[in-house]
């Protein structure tokens, strides 16, 4: 149902190179009309063309000759016109691309074909097993795909709980190449599309409890004194004496009279 609306819900201009592979031949046309007089596909007749040309095969044919048209016709092509310009429409003849072959894979199709349509594709293709792919391939088939691999002997491979077995009942689609005495056993399944992580911004009110940090304590190292600036305590008030009195009274005075008033007192000595 929701690729049924998403369908009805596509237009020429919102088509891409992923999505051209959801629709089929005659949608293309429909597409096409539904964007007739729009004036910006107009202006850019050339970029919708080779969207579409990157998942269909696109003849033109320039005749009216109904024999050519039914040629095209028993190929498997669609036959329908098309207005590039405002002048005259043309006629496409036009076939979805068919995905045989490993080479045919790309990341714009590869999340469009299911896990059995793959299966099929690497089987119509492999010799050496999964690890005589490109790593390109791989990494094509690894984007749309969760695979895994086993290799065991015939008579082991299909043994009752084993990987074989709970690699199906998982859902996925197996493909077993076979190696002299032993099997190779490749597991795929369709890949869940991964969820675009979106940011969290947490905004704290003025207002705001900070219920997580009420037991933290945090010591204050701001308002702490530094160590050169910690006063070395001297005697209190009660224990000041006569003897000791002396001892209290700062001698570095920086009043140059009493300055001078001692050197005169040094001189007369």
């Amino acid at each position: 149902m929701e690729q049924q609306n998403a369908k009805k819900a596509l237009t020429l201009k919102t088509l891409t190179k992923s999505s051209v592979w959801d629709v089929q031949e005659n949608d293309i046309f429909r597409l096409w009309e539904g964007a007739d007089k729009d004036a910006e596909v107009k202006d850019n007749v050339r970029h919708y063309v080779d969207i579409i040309r990157s998942a269909f095969m696109v003849e033109e044919i320039t005749s009216d000759s109904s024999l050519l048209k039914s040629k095209y016709e028993k190929q498997g092509y669609k036959v329908g016109q098309v207005r590039l310009d405002e002048d005259k429409k043309i006629t496409w003849a036009i076939k979805k691309r068919p995905i045989m072959r490993v080479t045919d894979l790309t990341y714009e199709n590869i999340r469009h074909i299911s896990a059995a349509k793959l299966i099929e594709v690497l089987d119509r293709n492999f010799g050496g097993g999964w690890d005589s792919l490109s790593q390109s391939i791989k990494d094509i088939i690894e984007s749309g795909f969760d695979i895994s691999t086993t290799t065991l002997p015939k008579d082991r491979l299909h043994t009752k709980g084993g990987m074989y077995e709970k690699k199906v009942d998982d859902g996925f689609e197996v493909l077993e190449v076979p190696k002299g005495t032993w099997v190779e056993a490749i597991f795929a399944k369709v890949k869940p599309e991964a969820e675009k992580p979106r940011m969290k911004f947490n905004v704290m009110r003025d207002d705001e409890d900070l219920d997580d940090d009420e037991d933290v304590e945090i010591e204050d190292n701001y308002n702490k004194p530094d160590e050169d600036d910690i006063e070395i305590e001297g005697p209190n008030d009660d224990e000041i004496t006569e003897d000791n009195y002396s001892t209290m009274m700062d001698l570095g005075s920086d009043d140059p009279d009493e300055e001078a008033a001692n050197l005169a007192d040094y001189g007369e000595e």
